[in-house]
């Protein structure tokens, strides 16, 4: 394939709205890479699962304007809202999972039928995603992401390739890249094409709580659900994985230290008061020692966790 197209897609729903405007720009900036196009993709499904308990969720007009913004400014091309439109629900979940299903989102809340959605809606030839959440490092003398292309070419059977997960620690590898047979939602490259090989992907429901219902046939487990309406659809990653599993496909971890990226779990006042400082230390290279290895970023070595409510303490009392 002569100069394959790439385009990046980004879910956005309304908890994000605290820290988008800061980690999405940052994300464009450090991938460096000329992109077809560059797309926020807008869940506007009403929240579910653990989204409802998320700190700072906006609403969906603050959620727009973020969007808007980073429209007018240049950091993304194209805004577009994921399509819960029934019949392109049914369509697609027959395509992806070989079945309908009702439910578009997992036990977590997090959008399967989006998954679905950005992958079909590509233009290119490859697709990276990333949640909105995610933090990256790149030198930018590198390019990881032309490094995974060419590695995807020459290997049929890697169906998805990342940057290394966490900063990196002294240890050295020869291999380019590590193999997984487990696959990871919040950040990946694909080929559009290659990825319709491992369809459909398996349908997988979480444990019920009356025993006999979790030895019934999947297939009977699905009719249920979408009769009564009841039921949660497991990850879409574990669905993924699970047919990695059952394939000769797998995941590519990088493993050049030259780029590495980080997820944050914190969403308190203090992370977000902290964030345009993390950025600024990520984007040059820089990360507490502890941080080496681990791909959850450890608040309490990039900030004093709690240090707001013990400064109101200390003046109360």
């Amino acid at each position: 394939m002569a100069n394959p197209s790439c385009s990046l897609w980004i879910f956005v729903a309304r908890p994000d709205t605290s820290f988008i405007l800061q980690t999405i720009p940052h994300l464009v900036k450090v991938n460096n890479f000329p992109f077809e196009e560059k797309v926020l993709a807008i869940d506007t499904a009403s929240l579910t699962g653990d989204k409802l308990t998320r700190p700072s969720i906006g609403t969906m007009e603050e959620l727009r304007e973020c969007a808007e913004h980073l429209l007018r400014l240049g950091v993304v091309d194209r805004i577009v809202d994921i399509n819960y439109e029934r019949n392109y629900h049914n369509q697609v979940y027959k395509k992806h999972f070989g079945t309908q299903i009702h439910f578009t989102h997992n036990y977590k809340g997090y959008p399967i039928l989006g998954s679905a959605f950005s992958i079909e809606e590509c233009k290119s030839d490859y697709m990276l995603h990333f949640d909105s959440d995610m933090l990256m490092y790149q030198n930018p003398n590198h390019n990881w992401i032309g490094q995974a292309i060419q590695l995807m070419a020459e290997n049929p059977q890697m169906m998805f390739v990342r940057p290394l997960a966490g900063p990196p620690t002294a240890q050295k590898k020869s291999e380019p890249y590590d193999i997984f047979k487990t696959f990871g939602s919040r950040v990946y490259l694909i080929n559009c094409q290659r990825f319709n090989q491992l369809l459909p992907l398996p349908v997988i429901w979480c444990k019920y709580n009356r025993q006999w219902m979790n030895n019934l046939p999947t297939q009977l487990k699905t009719a249920l659900s979408n009769l009564t309406g009841k039921g949660k659809l497991d990850s879409w990653e574990i669905m993924v994985t699970e047919k990695l599993k059952q394939t000769d496909y797998f995941r590519a971890n990088l493993t050049n230290s030259a780029a590495w990226t980080l997820h944050p779990k914190d969403r308190s006042p203090e992370f977000i008061a902290a964030l345009p400082k993390i950025i600024a230390r990520i984007e040059a290279g820089d990360f507490p020692a502890q941080q080496a290895g681990n791909y959850d970023l450890i608040p309490e070595a990039w900030y004093t966790v709690g240090s707001a409510k013990k400064l109101l303490e200390s003046v109360s009392t």
